[in-house]
């Protein structure tokens, strides 16, 4: 059910141009904060906007930021977990007291603090947030490189003469990459909410963007004027598919944990 439900939102986000009634930024004052109806099936924003079409739109945004982020941590985690793994000794101490160090910062707080020299935008925070998220993957790679490490393939590869380098890239990181996918797809939904807290803060995705952590900050104000759409249309989306991607995540790293 919970795949099922992804993929209508992966489809309907790839289909928005053809899918959404009205443009995301099309504003219309004389429809502002209009409910449900033939006109607007999940109403309109203060600024009369589509909210249907705008969630249609924002799903793009919400879907590839997190992926995005996801793949900088996890070049960088991985690196830097299979790094301390293969050399061990002093290279796994400091790495893994470099990961201690950013394990002490609150993500959230880190994530600001870079953004706070940087400035605001989706990309900084893509990119903030990967680094905060790169320490995780980086303890899992470890443990898993660790016993990978030493299986007697290895040491074949190496009465070969092949380098470390190469055994690493070409035999031990493949090797893991199930189990590393698995885990990635469960922190998917982590990275979602995320970024839309970001956006929600003001810190991530700026307007006219349909992203909706930014459609939930947006719609907070119409809340006092007695409309519950604007913020509840991007909210319930959003926690949909955090949940969902959690379900299919759990099944994704029990399926492909198993090698």
């Amino acid at each position: 059910m919970a795949g099922t439900v992804l993929g209508l939102v992966v489809m309907a986000a790839v289909c928005a141009p053809l899918l959404a009634p009205y443009a995301p930024d099309a504003i219309d004052l004389s429809s502002s904060l209009v409910g449900t109806g033939r006109d607007h099936l999940l109403g309109t924003d203060s600024s009369g906007q589509d909210l249907l079409s705008r969630a249609l739109y924002g799903a793009r945004s919400s879907l590839i930021a997190p992926l995005a982020l996801l793949a900088v941590a996890a070049v960088l985690g991985v690196t830097l977990g299979v790094l301390a793994a293969w050399r061990g000794g002093w290279v796994d101490a400091l790495v893994s007291r470099l990961t201690d160090v950013m394990y002490a910062f609150p993500g959230l707080l880190f994530t600001v603090l870079i953004i706070a020299v940087f400035g605001a935008g989706m990309t900084t925070s893509v990119l903030a947030l990967g680094l905060a998220f790169t320490p995780t993957i980086a303890k899992y790679t470890r443990s898993l490189a660790i016993s990978e490490a030493r299986k007697p393939y290895v040491d074949a590869y190496r009465i070969q003469g092949m380098g470390g380098v190469r055994i690493c890239a070409r035999h031990v990181v493949p090797n893991l990459a199930r189990a590393i996918l698995g885990y990635l797809v469960v922190l998917f939904g982590e990275a979602l909410m995320s970024l839309a807290t970001l956006s929600y803060l003001g810190f991530g995705a700026q307007p006219p963007s349909s992203d909706w952590g930014l459609m939930v900050q947006e719609g907070q104000a119409a809340i006092v004027q007695g409309a519950m759409l604007p913020a509840l249309v991007p909210g319930t989306a959003i926690a949909l598919v955090v949940v969902c991607f959690n379900v299919v995540g759990v099944w994704a790293a029990d399926r492909l944990g198993r090698q």
